[in-house]
């Protein structure tokens, strides 16, 4: 089980501009995957299942990253 986060904006941080807090809010619950994990807590999926999904995950990301990191090099392939 996952570690317990609290996310808060304060209005002062974002000098009384709500829509400024809500987007700031958003980005933090995002950046903790706290929406993310709640659907996927949502229905048991079997480990193998998981680990699947995850590594698949892995491969992507790792592809992205590589295709930018070729890109700012300008390496064409």
């Amino acid at each position: 089980m996952a570690k317990p986060v609290n996310v808060e904006v304060s209005l002062k941080s974002v000098k009384g501009n709500q829509s400024r807090l809500l987007k700031r809010f958003m980005k933090k619950v995002k950046k903790e995957r706290i929406i993310e994990e709640a659907k996927d807590r949502r229905y048991y999926e079997k480990p193998t299942a998981k680990r699947r999904r995850l590594n698949k995950r892995k491969k992507e990301n790792a592809r992205k990253a590589n295709a930018e990191r070729n890109r700012k090099l300008n390496i064409n392939t």
